[in-house]
């Protein structure tokens, strides 16, 4: 399983082609690694997910009752636009300017580690998504994580 942590600071070039950091590679895994799916956020940011854990949430959505409107309205736009990307030989992944648009990635961005999954930023809207309060995000973190 693939677990990427940290934030790093990344350029998109002209063809909106990203260069993955080093140790976001080193966490792909050797089977496959280079096959990755690029997906829209809930929040305005991209998500890269391995093929691996793609197909284990693709799984539990499309198990979703096609006979339930709230099912299918979701699975509409959890599934539109999700595209299968590889890294090239330079270890840059494409970013389709559609996706671009909808996460207003221009050429700085922020990548963030988050456990399962890679999310990819404009770094102002990122901040703007961060836990700015200290006091929030300890009582936050008491509420979540807190054993019962």
């Amino acid at each position: 399983m693939s677990f990427f942590t940290s934030e790093y600071d990344c350029k998109l070039d002209a063809k909106g082609r990203l260069a993955l950091p080093s140790k976001v590679k080193a966490a792909l895994p050797e089977v496959n690694g280079n096959e990755l799916v690029l997906r829209r956020g809930f929040e305005p940011c991209l998500v890269l997910y391995t093929a691996l854990e793609y197909k284990k949430i693709n799984s539990r959505v499309k198990s979703l009752s096609e006979f339930n409107d709230e099912h299918r309205r979701f699975q509409r736009s959890f599934f539109r636009g999700n595209v299968d990307v590889e890294l090239d030989s330079a270890g840059r992944v494409n970013i389709p300017k559609r996706m671009m648009d909808f996460a207003g990635l221009e050429k700085e961005v922020v990548l963030v580690g988050m456990g399962n999954r890679v999310e990819i930023w404009n770094p102002d809207r990122y901040e703007e998504y961060l836990i700015q309060d200290a006091n929030e995000y300890s009582q936050m973190a008491e509420r979540l994580l807190a054993d019962d």
